[in-house]
């Protein structure tokens, strides 16, 4: 499987748990769990920010943010539509890369001023984990207040998008 191939399919995935968790998040009562509520907004809204930022820095430009949140809480619906547009802007911009060119690295500045280099590809893994690890603290947070969260796994996503992977595959004799 090459670099590419791979980093499409779990690229593929944050989209896909994104919108699952976003979707779960929608029906959480903001009045009656007003603090996980807002948190879980401020979390997915640092996972676009922080998007954002390797998303400029993959591309040379400029990226505008002063921090790796904004100040203010964007409406779900709104941080929603602005997930879902920057999933598929990493899913379109793999298709314009070479292998070749997810091995190059990539000198950037962090917002808190440190430099930084890193190849392409593992921007776009640290993108994919980062969004998973604040994700998971939200999963915490729900769970805290008795709303289920998403199951977001990465196999459970493969499984549901290819439902014939449960079919295909047999499991490898155990050495003995």
């Amino acid at each position: 499987m090459s670099a590419a191939t791979l980093l499409r399919s779990l690229l593929a995935y944050q989209a896909w748990a994104n919108d699952e968790l976003l979707e779960n998040l929608a029906g959480l009562d903001p009045r009656r769990n007003g603090v996980e509520h807002r948190a879980a907004l401020r979390l997915m809204n640092h996972i676009h920010v922080v998007s954002r930022i390797f998303a400029a820095h993959l591309t040379g430009a400029a990226h505008g943010y002063a921090s790796d949140n904004t100040e203010e809480t964007p409406e779900p619906a709104e941080l929603r539509a602005a997930l879902t547009q920057n999933d598929r802007w990493y899913l379109d911009y793999l298709e314009t890369v070479s292998e070749q060119q997810l091995a190059e690295p990539v000198a950037f500045t962090f917002t808190d001023g440190d430099k930084g280099c890193m190849t392409r590809q593992e921007m776009l893994t640290h993108v994919v984990l980062h969004g998973s690890y604040h994700r998971g603290e939200i999963g915490r947070m729900l769970a805290a207040i008795a709303v289920t969260p998403p199951w977001d796994t990465y196999a459970v996503h493969l499984h549901q998008v290819e439902p014939s992977r449960r079919l295909h595959c047999e499991p490898e004799p155990l050495d003995a």
